[in-house]
Parts: C-alpha cells; sequence; structure tokens
C-alpha cells in the first residue's frame, strides 16, 4: 500500500494505470481505490485481454480492494477513475458503499453518473457516494482522444 498521498496524487496513479492500458491496447482508463490516505487497489481496462466485457478499471479495483480489506463493503473508501463510470460500474460502486468518487473526463456517451442515467439519483439506487467531477479531466481526455485517433 501507498501511504500518505495527497488527492491529486491519488488521480495521477489512475492516469498512469489508464496510459498503461492504452499502450496494450486496451482503453486507457485507469482506476484506485483509496482507504485512510493509502491506496489499496489500482487497476485499468482489461476487457480484451481477459477476454471479459466486466473487466472494467473499475470493476477490478473494486475486486481487488474488497479482496485485501476482507468486506464486500467498501464503506470508508475513496475511489478515482479516469472516465465517468458507466452504469454497470456505477451499480458496483454503489453496491460496496465507495465514499467518494473522483472521476476525470465526463462520458456522454456511455457515462451514468452525470450523463446518461445518472444511476445516483435514481429511486432504486441504494448508496450514491459523493461525487467529484472533472479530476484530471485534460490528461483523462487527452488519453482517450489520442487513443481514438490511432485507431481511426
Amino acid at each position: 500500500m501507498i501511504r500518505g498521498m495527497k488527492a491529486p496524487s491519488f488521480m495521477d496513479l489512475a492516469l498512469k494505470a489508464a496510459e498503461n492500458a492504452g499502450k496494450s491496447g486496451e482503453v486507457p482508463i485507469g482506476c484506485v481505490v483509496v482507504r485512510n490516505c493509502e491506496v489499496v487497489a489500482t487497476a485499468a481496462n482489461r476487457t480484451l485481454t481477459d477476454h471479459d466485457p466486466t473487466a472494467h478499471a473499475e470493476i477490478i479495483a473494486l475486486r481487488e480492494a474488497a479482496a485485501k480489506i476482507g468486506s464486500e463493503r467498501l464503506v470508508d473508501c475513496d475511489l478515482y477513475v479516469t472516465l465517468e463510470p458507466c452504469t454497470m460500474c456505477a451499480g458496483a460502486i454503489s453496491f460496496a458503499r465507495v465514499r467518494r468518487l473522483y472521476y476525470g473526463a465526463a462520458d456522454p456517451k456511455g457515462g451514468a453518473v452525470e450523463s446518461g442515467v445518472r444511476f445516483f439519483a435514481s429511486p432504486t439506487c441504494h448508496h450514491a457516494p459523493d461525487v467529484y467531477s472533472g479530476v484530471g479531466e485534460s490528461e483523462a481526455a487527452r488519453l482517450l482522444r489520442e487513443f481514438f485517433r490511432e485507431r481511426r
């Protein structure tokens, strides 16, 4: 675990994970789970690598954090992710009872936090974390733009 980092540094770790994912051909999205100012999990998208449509950075990081903590409830954890979570990931964040969500770039097409279905505002949502958008937004958006530009 990495101890004592400041909040912007946690997003820097997520951005680095995203950059590495992009270099390996995955969509460049990275995620970090933090508890008591300690990194407990870092992940990047692995849908192609794992042949798994659910292998989003958030899902992988939540699974790793839950295993390390020994609980499916991550009530005292914060999640940093480079792109606005999709509906699946927002649901997992809610079920894990994540305390705070920090994300970089908005995703008007696939996002489900402040775009699309706005999952946390749904009356059927059991838990909504505090949400902070735009953290590391320009760098996250740049990684995604460059990744998709190279593929078109």
